[in-house]
């Protein structure tokens, strides 16, 4: 299972936000391509950056995100007001490893499979669910879609994989539930990274035990130092098999 640690930007600074409230962020005073190398150094294979001020549609991070694309020294999955496919394409011509797209997906679904298929394992799909609807605009508008519906829409698009955020578990701090993460895992082939999930290294265990789920995303428990990363990493790594014994 791959561990993301994350990063999400607020003009310019490193925050957490409440509840999925833009208004209410709690700001980190730590320099942001700092934190993305000790991420590296840490092991990491994999770190994923929200630009906020993008999902918003106002700020301008662009140059802040562009550095610790450069700075990073792992590969970048990048989320946060990708719109048009214009913009897709500009950043993972600008090195981002990943882009991530929800609000396109519901709203302009061909141009969400015509990425998928011009820059294939390089587009993830961002499936927020609240009381059982799919959410865009960064948790605000609720969609027409049901979760199953969404997910099939996009059976056949050769994504990268699928981040699903159970907005309900996360709005009530629940010991990281991964109940609806898991049903909906086991309904699709794309693998699945689950979000707010983890609030301590013991979810990151009992997660690797969920079937389809193939990382997860770890953000405000980081930067409040509740997991250490080098730790995480760790329990998710796969333990070594038995190794057949060689014939001579």
């Amino acid at each position: 299972m791959i561990i993301y640690p994350t990063l999400e930007l607020m003009n310019g600074k490193c925050v957490s936000l409440t509840r999925g409230r833009l208004d209410e962020p709690v700001i980190w005073h730590r320099d942001p391509v700092t934190v993305a190398r000790e991420f590296a150094a840490a092991g990491a294979s994999w770190m994923h950056l929200t630009d906020m001020d993008a999902l918003a549609g106002s700020g301008d991070n662009d140059a802040l995100v562009a550095e610790i694309i450069r700075a990073a020294g792992i590969p970048v999955q990048l989320g946060g007001g990708f719109r048009s496919r214009e913009r897709v394409a500009d950043w993972i011509d600008r090195g981002a490893g990943r882009v991530v797209v929800g609000t396109m997906a519901a709203y302009d679904p061909d141009s969400l499979r015509a990425l998928a298929r011009s820059y294939p394992d390089q587009i993830v799909l961002s499936l927020d669910i609240f009381q059982g609807q799919v959410m865009t605009h960064g948790w605000r508008d609720a969609s027409a879609f049901a979760p199953d519906t969404f997910l099939d829409a996009f059976a056949d698009s050769p994504l990268a994989g699928i981040i699903v955020t159970d907005i309900d578990a996360d709005i009530e701090d629940s010991d990281g539930s991964v109940g609806v993460i898991a049903g909906l895992a086991a309904k699709t082939r794309h693998p699945v990274i689950a979000r707010g999930t983890v609030r301590g290294v013991d979810d990151v265990a009992r997660l690797r035990y969920v079937p389809n789920i193939a990382g997860t995303l770890i953000g405000r428990a980081l930067q409040a130092r509740d997991v250490d990363l080098a730790q995480a990493l760790a329990v998710a790594r796969p333990e070594a098999g038995e190794v057949a014994p060689a014939f001579i």
